[in-house]
């Protein structure tokens, strides 16, 4: 089943809700404009969803700082779109606190929410065939962090040497939903 939603923290405030009001699922996956519900009686998911008080307030799991090397090679390109000095550009990544959304992607790829709607840039016309591990980078509405190589088109704004996907732990993704999440100079 799929709920729709009208934006990522609303997705977000309803898996959380969801998961407080008792909902028995095999699984449930919030997305930027929708909630999957897996493994859900049908009848009882919609009887229970009819009383969703909406909202977008998130409960906030654990903050993760990330250190980061602000060495991208987009950081040029990011101080002009936004007139600013690179400098600058550093300053401003690193005094927000952005919360994790939802994953998706790749493993361990949290979209990152938190972004200023004045900062938002489009990604880069022509995408990399390869982008490294650990570049951290934005995009449109978002901020994240490649847990793997990958082709890719966002802006890379540094490096970080922070393990985002560890398939033997009990909680595999470290950026999980609802992370709040701070990038730090390293």
């Amino acid at each position: 089943m799929l709920a729709e939603v009208d934006s990522p923290e609303e997705s977000a405030a309803l898996a959380d809700w969801l998961a407080d009001a008792g909902l028995e699922a095999d699984d449930v996956v919030p997305a930027a404009r929708t909630v999957l519900l897996d493994g859900v009686d049908p009848g009882r998911a919609m009887a229970l969803l009819e009383t969703w008080p909406g909202g977008s307030a998130v409960r906030a799991r654990r903050t993760v700082d990330i250190p980061v090397s602000y060495d991208g090679p987009d950081l040029p390109l990011v101080a002009r779109r936004w007139e600013v000095s690179v400098d600058e550009v550093v300053r401003r990544h690193t005094s927000l606190t952005f919360t994790s959304a939802f994953c998706g992607f790749a493993p361990g790829f949290a979209y990152l929410a938190g972004l200023p709607e004045a900062w938002w840039l489009p990604r880069l016309a022509d995408p990399r065939p390869r982008v490294p591990a650990g570049s951290v980078a934005i995009a449109g509405e978002w901020c994240g962090v490649y847990p793997t190589a990958s082709p890719g088109g966002w802006l890379l704004l540094g490096t970080t040497d922070v393990a985002l996907w560890d398939a033997a732990s009990a909680e595999p993704a470290l950026l999980a939903p609802g992370t709040q999440v701070r990038f730090v100079s390293a």
